[in-house]
């Protein structure tokens, strides 16, 4: 590309926000040139209306960018990464759609709505023609395209390698990081030295967003995986990284050599095009066998890749393994970037 394009972050000042700001520095294709926040920021300049809680100081190149309200208006890009709070996204989001900008989201809002890419381009690039209906639906001359639940895309890419087995139930259990909370998360007295078993709709959304990911397009629609998917959800005192247990049952009664051989040559249309944020091998196979542990590996490739471990026999279904990634690159800002890139590249942008 000969000149990078200009974008702007929905909710900058949150977790999420400052992991798009961190993301984004350097970019080659992009260029964060614009801020939103709430009301209460608005006017400030972004290092006086955060409180930086990534490592190292807050990044020069967005330090005093002057800080906007989240609506449309004169220099608004019209590339948006959001990471606004459920709370308030959807009205904003499409908002923004509407007046023409594309929102590449990370929010929960939009991601189960029928004209609505939920969107891993490794797994499911053609499902960005459903924006061609959404826009006919909605008159919008702008696009709404999500990324999944930071849970639910660790395992899908795992997965991924073996639909061409035919995925028929999955059972998963997942051990999640405090970072996912947000911050300031979950109260240390709650959980130093403990498990907490519940995190709010989040065994829901490993659910329904599995099946719609690993679903086909069909004409103007997703036709869902006819999977059973048993999510059991629980937040350990890790800082970064989503390790979970899952075991499949496949249509099709593979070999051990045969799902190995599935994770290990798993590529997709991001590592084909070079995709600036693309790990060139997605989903890396470990053969230590107390591998993959999230502090000795969730950095790795940049947080953009799913490390897999344990692969073995199931008494109870086919498979079952270890899976583990980066919750806030890969499984939030990294993820709405590969989505924006792949949408370049495709020609969507």
């Amino acid at each position: 590309m000969n000149e990078r394009i200009p974008v702007g972050v929905l909710g900058a000042t949150g977790m999420v926000g400052q992991e798009f700001v961190s993301f984004l520095r350097d970019h080659p294709w992009f260029d964060l040139t614009w801020l939103g926040a709430s009301d209460r920021s608005a006017g400030k300049r972004y290092r006086e209306a955060t409180t930086w809680r990534l490592g190292g100081a807050i990044p020069a190149y967005v330090a005093d960018i002057v800080v906007s309200e989240c609506k449309p208006g004169d220099g608004v890009p019209k590339l948006l990464f959001s990471a606004m709070d459920a709370g308030v996204a959807t009205d904003i989001e499409r908002a923004m759609a509407g007046a023409g900008h594309t929102v590449v989201s990370n929010s929960r809002n939009h991601r189960m709505e029928d004209d609505v890419p939920l969107l891993v381009p490794e797994i499911n690039p053609d499902h960005l023609r459903l924006v061609r209906e959404q826009r006919r639906k909605r008159g919008w001359s702008g696009q709404i395209v999500t990324n999944p639940n930071c849970s639910t895309i660790v395992m899908v890419m795992a997965l991924a390698p073996l639909k061409q087995f035919g995925i028929r139930k999955i059972i998963v259990t997942t051990m999640q990081a405090i970072s996912g909370a947000g911050y300031p998360g979950v109260a240390s007295m709650d959980i130093n030295a403990n498990v907490i078993p519940y995190i709010g709709m989040e065994e829901e959304k490993m659910q329904s967003e599995t099946q719609k990911i690993l679903g086909d397009f069909a004409t103007t629609k997703i036709q869902p995986l006819a999977a059973a998917v048993s999510a059991s959800c629980n937040r350990v005192p890790v800082v970064d990284g989503h390790t979970m247990a899952v075991s499949v049952e496949l249509e099709k009664k593979a070999t051990e050599a045969e799902i190995l051989g599935a994770i290990l040559g798993f590529r997709g249309i991001p590592q084909q095009k070079g995709l600036p944020s693309a790990p060139p091998c997605p989903v890396i196979y470990m053969e230590e066998p107390d591998r993959p542990q999230p502090r000795r590996d969730v950095e790795r490739e940049n947080g953009m890749a799913v490390f897999v471990g344990r692969l073995r026999k199931c008494p109870v279904l086919d498979y079952k393994f270890i899976a583990m990634g980066h919750n806030t690159v890969r499984g939030a800002a990294g993820a709405a970037v590969l989505n924006a890139e792949l949408m370049q590249a495709e020609g969507l942008l």
